[in-house]
């Protein structure tokens, strides 16, 4: 479980194919501290297990399933990503709880810059459009947003300046992947209660 709270940005130093998977490996630094074989981070909102550490990077076994079900696929050596470790017992949650688990990619249509903020409109396959509700949470990449805007194709967050010195997100621009986790409690709701229709508001 994480919370959506970036620690740091780490940097792609090489993603290859391998005989059964892939193998991804960044720079970090604070995600390493403490760090033990088999403990899991968050890469860019998927929930990921070291397999290989030193000082100054961290690897990871992707399966192929997972390369195409997120914006994986496209990453590249040089690529910032956001990481994040698990949540520890006594850890803060400050942003919402994140699985780690990627329901879709979406699709950056428009990133706007005004003043100091961003405002980013995104679009993810239609199925998921249900899971979406204006002020609710959601995670991009896996920092921990507030839908702001919500349409019949999509839907729109404002990113302030702390959360664009932090995150990979300042880079974003139309025709960007990014991965989405929408939030628990909807998805729950959901499934309790299929056919309801996302709330609007724009």
């Amino acid at each position: 479980m994480f919370t959506g709270i970036i620690e740091e940005t780490g940097k792609v130093l090489e993603f290859s194919e391998q005989e059964a998977a892939y193998r991804l490996k960044l720079a970090a630094s604070r995600v390493l501290e403490g760090l033990e074989m088999g403990d899991s981070i968050a890469v860019n909102g998927c929930c990921l297990t070291a397999i290989e550490f030193d000082q100054e990077s961290v690897s990871f076994d992707l399966l192929q399933e997972s390369v195409r079900l997120t914006s994986f696929q496209t990453i590249q050596a040089g690529d910032p990503v956001n990481l994040e470790r698990s949540l520890r017992f006594n850890g803060k949650i400050g942003g919402h709880f994140v699985t780690g688990h990627i329901d879709a990619t979406g699709k950056v249509s428009h990133a706007e810059r005004r003043g100091k903020d961003l405002f980013l409109r995104i679009e993810p396959p239609e199925a998921f459009l249900k899971y979406l509700v204006y002020k609710g949470s959601i995670a991009i990449d896996g920092v921990s947003l507030t839908v702001a805007e919500v349409d019949q194709s999509g839907f729109a967050v404002w990113l302030i300046p702390h959360t664009l010195e932090v995150t990979n997100l300042h880079a974003k621009a139309p025709g960007s992947l990014v991965n989405l986790e929408f939030d628990l409690l909807a998805k729950t709701l959901e499934r309790l209660f299929p056919g309801n229709r996302p709330i609007e508001r724009s």
